[in-house]
């Protein structure tokens, strides 16, 4: 089976997860997949493996799971150390026809038991650490069963106990039926449940197959993103089906990014915005981690021009590109557009890009006041195609609020430009009277004060915009240099400075923007 076979079958029936490792044996079985850590519910297995190895796991697992009691339409909670193995057991929870319900290792235990309780009486798969975290939750009154990948505890079923148990037949469910349920970041509270389907996460696929045609080799994926998130599925099925040797990533340190890169010297990349912006201080590296990087690339969040301009000058290879990506859990990838080494740094980074070819999503700006959206009166982004998520699970209505027709609202305010760039400006929750844009202030600034690893601007008590700021090493602000770089914006209060390492943070690492504006008001009641 050749991949484009394999996609052609995946855009007709849709993307089965728990069927894909298979298929991408079929396709090539010695295609290597490496991890920078050991998998959990198989330490024995080691870092590296072949496709056909790692497909064997897969069955292995299923085969386990089902002898645990898992059956078909049966929801499985993932919630365990963040681990490799996650996905490779979801798509055992797959294989068996269950469904699949992610959820971020990052979670808390209130958040988790509030989740438990919405899915209605799940089996949950954790680990002996996550289940002293949730030690306070009634999990005998939550959950139909608990099994364990790692670790034992007195009532929860050991994988590692039904190691040899029988082999059982795939069952596919049907492709407009929930397959895979994922969380949204929850910056504003509990997380929304995202129903995807075969058919929606196997739509999904199509503009970012393009995407990775354009590298003409077989040369190493490196992935960094959460794998409890909804762009994992779409990345680990792309580079299988496209035969690319892939680098499944958990660690996100620069020292250890750097060590991986030297050793593999990927040639597309893909991971977190706050991530990149991280590992910017690794350009400088006298080892070139990124000299073999063609692409990077971000789906998570709008990124800042003067990273990917850092990034982009860090590579060796001619012609190097960073392919950014607008969309969220509920619609995938929705617009896109490619920046280059010359002229990154000159860059709107509020221009996330433009409609994708044919088969891809369709987008549109809309009057939030009965005048035409533009740059002055921003509209509300919509989004429409086949690729959309099924539903939020358990919550209907607030999904049909967000949804008119094949329209999705998205949340996000901006316009569009003559030649049809679609400009992201803030998100609708998060505008503060007098900003035309929290997030084109951030790019400026950070564009101008080196010493800035992040800077948020959040609405204060009285409705003033806040800068939130986070230095190298902590340092202080040198004040001076501060006012010089935000004379554009005299609209901004006094900057507060904070350590990074106090940024509330979701689990793909947005910064919680709203937690930051409950924090300052707090602070004004105590003072009071």
């Amino acid at each position: 089976m050749k991949g484009s076979v394999a996609y052609r079958s995946i855009q007709k029936r849709g993307l089965h997860i728990g069927l894909l490792p298979e298929m991408a044996a079929a396709v090539n079985p010695s295609t290597p997949i490496s991890l920078d850590h050991d998998l959990g519910v198989l330490p024995e297995a080691g870092r590296r493996l072949t496709v056909a190895q790692y497909a064997d796991h897969v069955d292995d697992l299923a085969a386990r799971l089902w002898a645990a009691g898992v059956r078909p339409d049966e929801r499985v909670v993932i919630y365990k150390t963040a681990n490799a193995d996650h996905w490779m057991l979801a798509a055992a929870i797959s294989r068996i026809g269950g469904v699949v319900v992610n959820l971020s290792p990052a979670l808390d235990a209130t958040t988790v038991g509030v989740l438990l309780e919405r899915v209605d009486q799940p089996t949950l798969l954790t680990d002996g650490a996550k289940l002293d975290v949730l030690a306070d939750v009634p999990l005998a009154d939550l959950t139909r069963r608990v099994i364990t990948s790692a670790g034992e505890r007195p009532g929860a079923i050991p994988l590692a106990g039904l190691a040899g148990s029988p082999r059982v037949k795939p069952v596919v469910r049907p492709i407009d039926e929930a397959a895979v349920i994922t969380h949204t970041s929850g910056t504003t509270g509990i997380p929304k449940l995202v129903v995807h389907t075969p058919r929606t996460q196997g739509i999904r696929l199509v503009p970012q197959w393009r995407l990775l045609s354009l590298m003409r080799k077989k040369e190493t994926v490196a992935i960094n993103v959460p794998f409890v998130h909804s762009r994992m599925v779409a990345a680990m099925s792309l580079a299988l089906l496209k035969e690319y040797p892939v680098l499944l990533m958990r660690e996100t340190g620069p020292a250890e990014v750097a060590e991986q890169f030297v050793k593999h010297r990927p040639a597309f990349v893909e991971a977190l915005p706050n991530s990149l912006m991280e590992w910017e201080e690794l350009a400088d590296d006298p080892r070139a981690p990124f000299g073999s990087v063609k692409v990077f690339s971000s789906t998570f969040d709008a990124i800042h021009p003067g990273t990917m301009s850092k990034l982009l000058h860090a590579s060796d290879r001619r012609g190097a590109l960073f392919f950014q990506i607008y969309g969220q859990s509920e619609v995938g990838p929705a617009v896109g557009r490619a920046y280059f080494r010359h002229s990154a740094h000159k860059a709107n980074g509020r221009c996330v890009g433009w409609a994708m070819p044919k088969g891809a999503a369709k987008i549109r700006v809309v009057s939030r006041d009965g005048n035409p959206p533009s740059e002055t009166n921003p509209g509300a982004i919509e989004v429409a195609w086949d690729g959309i998520a099924k539903t939020y699970f358990g919550e209907q209505e607030r999904y049909d609020s967000n949804r008119k027709g094949q329209w999705w609202g998205t949340g996000d305010v901006g316009y569009r430009t003559r030649f049809g760039c679609l400009h992201m400006l803030d998100r609708e929750i998060d505008m503060i009277p007098g900003v035309r844009s929290s997030l084109e202030i951030e790019d400026v600034v950070l564009s101008r004060l080196h010493e800035l690893t992040e800077l948020v601007v959040v609405q204060g008590p009285n409705s003033e915009p806040v800068p939130v700021i986070c230095t190298v090493d902590d340092k202080p602000l040198d004040l001076d240099r501060w006012r010089a770089a935000v004379t554009a914006f005299p609209q901004l209060a006094d900057p507060v400075q904070i350590p990074q390492a106090e940024l509330p943070r979701t689990a793909t690492l947005k910064v919680q923007r709203l937690a930051l504006a409950r924090r300052f008001e707090e602070q004004l009641q105590q003072q009071a």
